[in-house]
Parts: C-alpha cells; sequence; structure tokens
C-alpha cells in the first residue's frame, strides 16, 4: 500500500498584544459577563456532539500553532505555477528532497516531475543550494538548466516543463499570511475541509498518478440523508451545525493519507489511495456507521441523521479513465443507494 508523507508544519508562535488597564471603575470590554446575564452555551456549537463513547469534544480540523512573529527570516518555497499554486513550504532542513514520491519531505504533485526531483540543502555558510537528483525533466533556476545552484532570494525554480517556485526569505508574519491566503482559497468556509475546487484538481492528479503508477483509486461520495428536512425542521443555522458534526466524524473515520472534501451543499467525497476495493468498503461502513450514531444537541432537542454513500474504484472504470468518469460512477452508486432505502454503501 502506498502511503503518502505529510507533513505538518508547525507555524512560530504570535506574541499577545496587551492593552492598557482600564480606567479604575470600567468594565474591561472583554471582561465576562456576570452569570446571571451571561447567556448558556448555545448547543448549536458544532465542537460538541454526543456519538457512540458520550460527550466529545471534536478536534479542529485545520489549526497551526500561533506564530512568533519576532523570528528571523525563514527560508520558504511557493508555488507559482502548477497544481495548489500558493502553496507555501517551509525548508526547516538541513536537506529537503523534493519530488512526486510520496516519501518526499516536499511532495510536489505533477506528472512532469519526478519521484525524487531535486535536493536543496543548507551549506555550512548559511546558503541554500539546489541539486538534480537525475530528473527526468530537468531543474531550471531562472530559466536556466542546471545540475548545482546556489539559490538566491526570488529566484525561480522550474522542476520539470510546468511546475514553477519561488525561493524566498520572509518575516514569520508574511509567511503566516501566505499560508492563511492559501489556506483561504483551498479550505471550505464552514466546514474547514478541502473545497470543491482543491478537490477536483487533486483528483485529477491522483488520476494521473494512479494510470502511471498502476497504483490504486477509489472514490466515495456521500449525500446527507433528508437534509433539507432538518433545515426545514430545525432551520438552516442547525443545518450549518450538522454539516460540521459530520465532517469532524467523517474525518475521524477515515485514514491520514486520504482526502475528505465538501463537494457542495450537503454532499462530500473522500479521495481514498493504495487500498483494494474491499478495504474502501470497510472505510465506507466506518464513517456511515458513525455518523448514524451521532446525536447532535440542539436547543432541547436531539438532531439524528443519516448517509448514503457510493464507492467507485478506477479499477472498475474503462482503461485511462478520467476524474469526471471516476466521479459519475460514485454518483450513480450514490443514488443507487438513496433510491435503494437510504443510510447504506452502494
Amino acid at each position: 500500500m502506498d502511503e503518502s508523507a505529510h507533513r505538518t508544519v508547525k507555524f512560530p508562535k504570535v506574541a499577545p498584544v496587551k492593552s492598557a488597564p482600564p480606567p479604575p471603575g470600567a468594565v474591561a470590554p472583554d471582561a465576562p459577563e456576570p452569570a446571571a446575564h451571561r447567556p448558556s452555551r448555545p448547543s448549536a456549537d458544532p465542537e460538541w456532539y454526543e456519538d457512540e463513547s458520550g460527550l466529545q469534544r471534536n478536534t479542529p480540523i485545520v489549526g497551526a500553532d500561533p506564530a512568533d512573529l519576532s523570528s528571523p527570516d525563514r527560508p520558504l518555497l511557493k508555488v507559482l505555477v502548477g497544481l495548489n499554486a500558493g502553496q507555501v513550504f517551509t525548508l526547516d532542513r538541513a536537506e529537503t528532497v523534493v519530488g512526486c514520491a510520496r516519501d518526499a519531505d516536499i511532495r510536489i504533485e505533477d506528472a512532469g516531475v519526478s519521484r525524487k526531483h531535486a535536493r536543496i540543502s543548507l551549506t555550512e555558510g548559511g546558503r541554500y543550494v539546489i541539486e538534480d537528483l537525475g530528473s527526468t525533466n530537468g531543474v531550471f533556476v531562472n530559466k536556466r538548466l542546471v545540475d548545482r545552484a546556489v539559490l538566491a532570494d526570488g529566484d525561480r525554480v522550474q522542476l520539470g516543463p510546468a511546475h514553477v517556485l519561488q525561493f524566498a526569505m520572509v518575516a514569520a508574519d508574511e509567511e503566516v499570511l501566505a499560508r492563511n491566503l492559501y489556506d483561504g482559497s483551498t479550505r471550505d468556509a464552514l466546514t474547514r475541509l478541502y473545497n470543491r475546487r482543491y478537490a477536483s484538481e487533486r483528483l485529477a492528479m491522483e488520476v494521473a498518478y494512479a494510470h502511471r503508477h498502476g497504483t490504486l483509486l477509489s472514490l466515495l461520495f456521500l449525500d446527507v440523508d433528508h437534509f433539507k428536512r432538518v433545515n426545514d425542521t430545525f432551520g438552516h443555522v442547525a443545518g450549518d451545525a450538522v454539516l460540521c458534526v459530520i465532517a469532524a466524524q467523517a474525518q475521524k473515520a477515515i485514514r491520514s493519507e486520504d482526502v475528505l472534501a465538501r463537494y457542495g451543499g450537503e454532499e462530500f467525497v473522500v479521495l481514498v489511495r493504495g487500498i483494494d476495493a474491499k478495504s474502501v468498503g470497510v472505510i465506507a461502513g466506518r464513517i456511515r456507521r458513525g455518523i448514524e450514531r451521532l446525536s447532535i444537541p440542539w436547543a432541547s432537542q436531539i438532531i439524528k441523521t443519516t448517509v448514503s454513500i457510493g464507492v467507485a474504484s478506477l479499477a472498475d472504470c474503462e482503461p485511462n479513465a478520467t476524474a469526471e468518469a471516476l466521479v459519475t460512477l460514485a454518483d450513480e452508486r450514490l443514488y443507487r443507494a438513496k433510491e435503494s432505502g437510504r443510510n447504506r454503501v452502494c
């Protein structure tokens, strides 16, 4: 089974801003209200829900450590052209291998990038040097083909025919801003899962990778059953809370290398790589059962919900099938699950 080596980059800590103390007798604007006037915790809070193990607090899907804005400039690679344009990688080790291999330190998801394409090293003199590791399509620095080159702030690094990155030395607050901008372009604002745009681009890349390397790839298409009924009965704010809880539960049920995204409305997709159809069905069943067991408090009531799931594997499609063909097949099987009674996997 192929497994991707995702790295979690920790942000440096942000120093809290200290405000001047309020004048005598004044109430600080952030002071807590007296208990008699403070509203009770709303049950709409999607971070709290009850499942088979009791009341639990949901672990945030996306998060970052605070940043220390006083830290010196940090070396970064930023994607300028290619999949995930805007993504930022921190060069936080003495040697960093860049390539499309799942165990590369920086994984570039591009068919024109070799498995171990290049290495960036920090020299004793504090300079960063890039070396070609015998790639098929070469390493270019500022449009010049190189075997080895010292990188300067602002240099453009091209890996293969179509993937361009920029090397830069930036302050910590600029790094945080760049990450936040990328996060805003790829994440769903409500659930903090990946959004449809990211999922579509990632699926196209994964399909191309699976065809090149003969690996296994499957797609799960989830739809919340009778979601309109939730909105009509409890209101749209409750519906939003339900979607957040479902997103959190689905995230708990999948593997770290799988990709979960909100596809639109009450629909979600999961990209599952490197395992056979039977194992994919186990993941789908785990997601379905986990959501079925949820008890979501809302005001004085409990909201129960279920999902229907369509599962399709690239092996089920025609040879050299496109990402669109895989989505279509998963959607057809989702429709079959709906038609045959909902709350099931097809």
